[in-house]
């Protein structure tokens, strides 16, 4: 039965009749889906976030926290491997990416994608259930995603898994986070957090380009020099393993803004804007 609510589709928006059958599904298949479509694959991945189990979100969250870290990684052993020219950070900023290639393409639950993802669920349908359900899911994972970052920084900073080069590389990459003050690093963070929502926006209409939208993207963030509080974290935490600052600092200082940043971005201005540009077409 046809639905007398859903508006005629419009004509002129539709293959010319003169087309074969073929040559108009090709067409179908190569159109970006409308923002409506990308918004309810969005609403429904993030509703299949909220209903994981706490076991799976914990496991899944550690696994991105660990695979992250690969960008502290990757950016250490390129910073230590080219010499000092202007050119430099170009190339060591590719590194950053690595991590989240691993973590997005991999469908781990990294904090910051969730800021949307798991959001549309609850502004879609605002009721005190999917609000506890948004509570718990970040609770998760974000504690997970920090356990996950801390243990490798622990095994970088003790040189379990790097030798002291590697070690003066990485603690040289993760000083930048330093020159910031509470203020900034919020600031810094905001950015951050609307263009990390923007992968998971982005994604559904990718088409196999995936690898691209998370590389272009996250690359931006390293070059800007934002604030992402799970990569960043792993900076901080061997920050302190290594006596450059204090568990307050560490987390006061650095982590608690990039986290109120990366919310503010990805929440309070993508998902907003996302949700607002369809609220009277669903």
């Amino acid at each position: 039965m046809l639905d007398s609510s859903v508006p005629a589709p419009d004509l002129e928006a539709q293959p010319s009749g003169n087309m074969s059958e073929e040559d108009k599904r090709e067409v179908s298949d190569r159109g970006a889906g409308s923002a409506r479509v990308v918004h309810e694959v969005v609403r429904l991945q993030g509703d299949e976030e909220l209903d994981r189990p706490a076991r799976s979100l914990l496991f899944s969250g550690f696994a991105a926290g660990v695979a992250i870290c690969a960008s502290m990684l990757a950016e250490a052993f390129l910073y230590m491997r080219l010499p000092e020219a202007p050119w430099r950070e170009l190339i060591v900023s590719l590194g950053y990416t690595v991590g989240f290639v691993v973590v997005i393409l991999g469908n781990l639950q990294l904090f910051t994608e969730t800021t949307v993802t798991a959001v549309l669920p609850l502004a879609t349908h605002s009721t005190g259930r999917n609000f506890g359900r948004l509570l718990r899911l970040w609770a998760f994972v974000f504690l997970a995603n920090m356990v996950g970052t801390l243990l490798v920084a622990a095994l970088i900073g003790n040189q379990i898994i790097v030798g002291p080069d590697e070690l003066g590389a990485a603690l040289e990459v993760s000083r930048a986070i330093l020159k910031h003050d509470f203020l900034k690093t919020l600031l810094l963070a905001t950015p951050a957090g609307f263009l990390i929502a923007s992968i998971a926006w982005i994604v559904p209409n990718a088409r196999g380009n995936e690898f691209w939208v998370i590389v272009l993207i996250t690359y931006v963030i390293s070059l800007g020099g934002f604030s992402h509080v799970v990569a960043g974290s792993g900076e901080a935490w061997l920050l302190m393993l290594a006596g450059e600052t204090t568990l307050f600092g560490a987390v006061g200082g650095l982590i608690l803004p990039a986290l109120l940043g990366n919310i503010i971005g990805g929440t309070g201005l993508f998902a907003v804007v996302a949700h607002g540009q369809v609220r009277d077409e669903i």
